[in-house]
Order: C-alpha cells, then structure tokens, then sequence
C-alpha cells in the first residue's frame, strides 16, 4: 500500500506536523518550511533570512525516527513565481526557492514541491524560459544539495503553467539537469484541467498519457483530493475525497495500482471536523478502504 498522510500545520515547531501524522496514524506527511503567504526573503538581497536552529531540525529528524513517519517534503510558497517577467518578483522567487530547498536538505526532507508559475501579463512561451531559468540558476547554486524540485501539475486556473502533461515535460526537457527534478502528481488539479480519473478506463488513459509525456519514472509524490468543480473547469478548489465531482472510485483506482505501491501520498483537503471526528482522520480512512 502507499505511504498515506497529510500537509499538516507547523505551528509550534516542525516536531508538532510529525506528532500530529502520529497520533492521526499516517505514514508521511507535508509541511511548509517557511509561511506560504509571506515572503521568506525581503527586497533586499543583502538580507538573508535566518537559517533553522539545530534544535528545531534535531527534534524533527528525531521525531520521524521515533514515531516512525517516512519520506516527508514540503510545500513551497504560492508566492514564488518563477514565471514571472517581472525581474524584482523572479529574482525574490528564486531567493525564496534557494531558501526552501536549504531548509528542507536541513530539515532532511526529500523534495520541495513547486507549482511551476505563471505568465502573469506575459507570454507562456516567456514564462517558460523564466522558470527554466530559474532552476537553472537554482541547481547552479546548490550542486551538492540531496533535496530536490517536484514540479506540481496545475490545474491552469488565470496563467497558471504546468497544467498540460506537455508543459511538464517540456520544462523537465529544457533544464540543464532534468535529473535532479521530480514530479508531484495532483489529483484536483489534474481533474480541473481537463485529465479524466472518475472510471478505471479514465484512469488508466490519464496516466498512460502521462507515462508518455511525462514519465512515471519521474512521479515522486502524489497530492489526493477530490475536485469542488467539474472535469475542465480549471479551477484549483480542493474538496473530502468521495465528496466531489472525481468520485471515490478514482482513488481506489490509484491506490491499487502496483505502480505507486510505494508512493508516497498527500491529503490537501479542508482542514476542520466532522460529527467531532477530524477531517484527515476521515479521508485517511477513507482512504485505506478503498486500498483494500
């Protein structure tokens, strides 16, 4: 069965997100390393953020040992935008990126994952040379670093890049070294974009159009969640798996195929309580049903 989890809250230490994995009985989880709604770097280059205390990364490395949670990673800011045209904004994305990649390798987490970014008022063919060479610069700058980019697929809402297969795969071409990225595969994003996954035959279609495009080889991670709008809308609105437009049975579909036995996967669903019963420990279970 695939590693099963949750992006969990930070607040109170990094240690607190593990505990939290544990005492909800998931396998993995996903955390921020920095605020996803603040920059981690001013304007200023000069100005560098301050770097974790060995305490903290200490008590979280000791926390996934003892308590037994795997493969961890993170999420990066949604303000990072290395698509963007704007040199003051692509410069600070790059800063804020070089950041989260040093926490995580310090923190000991595999993989950052990144939604890929956006024109925003330029031209996707810009874009795309903006965020090829971002990573450029960005593996340049840390050669020896383990941690690596898991470029996420989108699901295009305003000029959001990376929700066509094709994108994926044409960012992973063009960068200077494709081997140090991966793949983290959404499933609300996907279905957003217009990728069926409701039916087995969807499913199997989707990821063979993938496999093509893409490669499995390179899919590191998974984000499970079910989709608040339709198939197409290009939407990005999470929702409780089984409650939205893709249905249970796609989920079943992913968590059976031999393919992503070992997959690690991550819930990204609404945070809060049901009946007085958390809303991850639901999905998780949920979840495991349906593996079953």
């Amino acid at each position: 069965m695939p590693l099963l989890g949750a992006h969990l809250s930070i607040a109170g230490g990094f240690y607190r997100a593990v505990e939290a994995a544990a005492e909800l009985g998931m396998d993995t989880v996903q955390v921020f390393t920095n605020s996803p709604s603040q920059w981690s770097v001013g304007p200023d280059p000069a100005n560098a953020p301050r770097p974790l205390a060995e305490a903290d990364t200490t008590r979280f490395r000791d926390s996934l040992a003892r308590l037994r949670i795997a493969q961890p990673i993170a999420h990066s800011s949604y303000l990072i935008n290395l698509g963007s045209s704007q040199s003051s904004i692509w410069e600070r994305s790059l800063r804020a990126l070089k950041v989260e990649l040093e926490r995580a390798e310090q923190l000991g987490i595999r993989g950052v994952v990144l939604h890929p970014g956006a024109a925003a008022g330029g031209s996707d063919e810009q874009a795309m040379e903006n965020i090829v060479r971002g990573l450029d610069e960005l593996h340049a700058a840390l050669p020896e670093i383990q941690a690596r980019v898991l470029l996420e697929n989108t699901a295009g809402q305003g000029s959001c890049l990376g929700w066509r297969f094709e994108q994926l795969a044409e960012l992973i071409g063009r960068v200077s070294a494709p081997d140090r990225l991966g793949v983290c595969f959404d499933t609300c994003h996907a279905f957003a974009a217009g990728y069926p996954l409701a039916t087995r035959r969807d499913f199997l279609a989707t990821f063979r159009e993938f496999d093509r495009l893409v490669g499995i080889e390179r899919l590191e991670a998974m984000h499970l969640n079910d989709s608040k709008r339709e198939l197409g809308s290009r939407v990005d609105r999470h929702e409780h798996i089984g409650r939205g437009k893709i249905g249970s049975d796609a989920f079943s579909h992913i968590l059976r195929d031999k393919r992503f036995r070992d997959l690690p996967m991550y819930l990204e669903t609404p945070k809060g309580e049901h009946e007085g019963e958390a809303w991850d420990a639901i999905n998780l279970r949920l979840l495991r049903e349906l593996a079953a």
